[in-house]
């Protein structure tokens, strides 16, 4: 059974300048078989005909919150409307996992100084590791994960692949190399312009769990829909971490 983890972010992972109205990165997996993620893409697809009777608009928060380029039908209230209800109603009713990790900037650089640059590695090893936690949960004799993550720039791919085979190699403090080596993990590369749902389903999920880990009291009617989706385990919500 093929199981596939698609990984966005929201923030900068930078350390050197801080932003104190986003003082966060937030890194999302998005965990499911093969069957679930057809079912996410078809649904996603309709949306995009039916309101831009093509397949080929890509959802993005950013553009759609600041209705920005093609989302400025969404000025339409009417518009608006329909297309949120349909979009949360696909959102909340397929079939995944979130699985997130959170770096606190401030306190990071407190604990570890700015010169750290394993960010986005340690976020990346932590949404791995849970995905790990969360298969074992899934009775098959061969299970397979992919790890899909939006290119960035040439040096930065380069260095998450050295840091996935490391993974490979070494395993984390929870997960042995041979666990990993079980699932026979690919890690892959794609550009958003490929219009890859998963990768969007992953980047809307983002920032509202970015925005409740930096506002946790304040409403978030999008963190309301997602929070069931976050990979709970015993009772424990284990799919979402805060560093350090």
């Amino acid at each position: 059974m093929n199981f596939k983890l698609f990984i966005d972010e929201s923030g900068d992972h930078g350390l050197i300048n801080l932003d104190p109205q986003f003082p966060v990165f937030l890194l999302c997996g998005i965990l499911c078989n093969e069957d679930a993620y057809e079912n996410i893409r078809t649904e996603f697809n309709r949306i995009k005909m039916e309101f831009w009777q093509s397949p080929h608009v890509i959802f993005h928060s950013r553009d759609i919150r600041k209705m920005n380029k093609e989302f400025k039908i969404l000025f339409d209230l009417a518009i608006k409307q329909r297309f949120y209800e349909q979009l949360d109603q696909v959102i909340s009713s397929s079939k995944y996992r979130i699985i997130a990790s959170a770096i606190d900037k401030a306190k990071y650089i407190n604990t570890y100084g700015r010169l750290s640059n394993d960010v986005y590695e340690l976020a990346l090893s932590f949404i791995i590791e849970r995905a790990v936690f969360s298969l074992d949960e899934v009775v098959s004799p061969d299970k397979r994960l992919e790890v899909i993550i939006e290119k960035r720039g040439r040096k930065e791919n380069k260095q998450l692949e050295e840091h996935f085979q490391r993974l490979l190699s070494r395993g984390t403090s929870f997960v042995t190399a041979e666990r990993l080596h079980e699932l026979s993990p690919k890690i892959m590369f794609r550009d958003k312009r490929e219009n890859i749902n998963g990768l969007q389903l992953a980047d809307l999920t983002a920032y509202p769990i970015a925005r409740y880990v930096i506002e946790s009291k304040r409403v978030n009617l999008s963190f309301d829909i997602l929070k069931e989706k976050i990979y709970t385990r015993k009772g424990k919500r284990y799919g979402l971490k805060i560093f350090p």
